[in-house]
């Protein structure tokens, strides 16, 4: 279990592409500082197991569902991610409950500057999970716990458009301050939201 509250940004110093799926070997600080072979550390918003570490880096192995579901098939080596440790029984909670398990791709559609030192991304989703986001709630994006502070309906096959107010911290701590329109992001929507839609889907006629 996560908290969506990136602890540092990690570069992709190798790449191995195996029968199986692909290898990511990433260097880090922080994450490092009490790192174990099994740990669980999310890279971008995805959980993955701690595989081999050293001094400056460890591995992690993608399988294939997580190169089908997630844009980690396509990163390489330079490239920067978002890395968070798993939160521990007794840690502060100052995020949101984060599974690392990502639900699909979103893509920024705008990026704004409020003309200080805050900004607002627009990421649009998959239509089909409309139902599963509302105004003021959280989201998780890229492994970031967000407040969703505008939500636009999709119309058709349109998925929702929501918008987030990025403070300075967040922007220069994490990869946001990287992308741009049209990349890529990791979504995963709220877990509470997903269990109370699950248990209101039994009553539906």
């Amino acid at each position: 279990m996560f908290t969506g509250i990136v602890e540092e940004t990690g570069e992709v110093v190798d790449v191995a592409v195996t029968e199986d799926g692909r290898r990511l070997t990433i260097a880090g600080d922080v994450v490092l500082e009490d790192v174990a072979h099994g740990a669980s550390i999310a890279v971008s918003g995805v959980c993955l197991t701690v595989e081999a570490f050293d001094d400056e880096t460890f591995e992690v192995f993608l399988a294939e569902e997580t190169v089908a579901k997630t844009y980690l098939g396509d990163v390489d080596v330079g490239d920067v991610v978002n890395l968070e440790r798993a939160m521990p029984a007794d840690g502060r909670f100052d995020g949101h409950l984060v599974q690392g398990h990502v639900d699909a791709v979103a893509t920024v559609t705008n990026v704004d500057s409020t003309g200080g030192e805050d900004w607002f991304f627009e990421f649009e989703l998959p239509a089909r999970y409309a139902d599963y986001v509302v105004e003021k709630g959280s989201i998780t994006l890229d492994g970031i716990s967000l407040t969703i502070a505008d939500l636009q309906r999709g119309r058709g096959d349109a998925g929702p458009r929501v918008t987030v107010a990025i403070v300075p911290t967040t922007y220069d701590v994490t990869t946001l301050s990287e992308k741009g329109v049209g990349d890529p992001v990791h979504l995963e929507v709220d877990v509470v939201g997903k269990y109370v839609a699950s248990m209101l889907d039994g009553y539906q006629d």
